[in-house]
């Protein structure tokens, strides 16, 4: 059975972003990691940049994957932006490579990281923009601009989950539907 040499590469480039971040990463690393030549790098991928891209194209499509599958059809649209952000973003904090990104941006500041950072974001973002134009077309959702009510619920549950817990106990999945729900489609006025 033949080597899917570029999968083993590729492999082996994540497990050294996971390990040692974009910009400590070399292709010797690479190399060594996947027990092939470097050059065999370069058949594949032009340099670090590319191999780093394909595994954040990689990345994005398993996030979308996970939202894919804890969508449902039958449930109201607040359930699924629930179910949906708090699997994405559970993912996110969970993935190793991911976590490293966080960190090095945080620490040095990368552009490189930042760029792809960003990238996941407006991934997350046009994939929640989808659902609330479904939404209001089922009318579900009073008329809104998509992309600025996706902006705000992605950046309410980032809060919650993330910027919450550096001062406060961290909330449960049920505390953070709640909030928002409570803040967002019902507000907080009495009347």
């Amino acid at each position: 059975m033949a080597v899917d040499r570029k999968k083993l590469i590729m492999e082996a480039a994540a497990k050294s972003f996971s390990m040692f971040g974009y910009k400590a990463t070399t292709m010797d690393q690479v190399a060594k990691i996947a027990n092939v030549g470097k050059g065999t790098i370069y058949t594949f991928f032009k340099n670090k940049e590319q191999l780093f891209d394909e595994i954040i194209t990689g990345l994005i499509m398993e996030m979308k994957a996970e939202a894919d599958a804890s969508f449902d059809p039958d449930s109201s649209f607040m359930d699924n932006v629930h179910r949906t952000l708090i699997r994405m973003l559970e993912y996110r904090k969970e993935h190793q490579l991911t976590i490293k990104l966080f960190e090095e941006q945080k620490e040095m500041g990368t552009l490189e990281v930042k760029e792809v950072l960003n990238r996941l974001e407006n991934a997350i973002l046009s994939y929640m923009k989808g659902h609330v134009q479904e939404a209001i077309s089922r009318g579900e959702i009073q008329p809104c601009d998509p992309e600025l009510t996706s902006f705000i619920i992605f950046k309410m549950y980032i809060s919650l989950i993330f910027d919450w817990e550096k001062n406060h106990p961290p909330l449960q999945a049920e505390e953070i539907a709640l909030t928002v729900e409570r803040s967002l489609l019902k507000g907080l006025s009495t009347r």
